[in-house]
């Protein structure tokens, strides 16, 4: 606890704007997320709230792209790493 605080008072005030907004974003869509795939299945589905959100179909097709490009991101940064790793000679 004590690192995060240190780390705030060292942060700017555009680093501070930018976390911050990542933090709300986050946190809308978790929310967003949550209702979607938590609530709406007990709601019926005439009721207004339906046309707020995509089909249920998506709330598992989204999540999956989103992991396979995670991976793909980390499979390419892996793989920059690994080519432009130069071994340290020793004499």
């Amino acid at each position: 606890m004590l690192i995060i605080v240190l780390l705030c008072l060292q942060a700017t005030g555009v680093d501070q704007a930018a976390g911050m907004s990542l933090i709300v974003f986050s946190l809308l869509l978790f929310t967003y997320y949550s209702i979607w795939v938590i609530v709406l299945p007990f709601v019926e589905s005439d009721h207004v709230l339906h046309k707020y959100f995509l089909p249920r179909e998506y709330s598992v097709i989204l999540p999956g792209i989103a992991a396979v490009v995670l991976l793909l991101c980390i499979a390419f940064t892996a793989v920059v790493l690994w080519k432009n790793h130069n071994p340290k000679k020793v004499n």
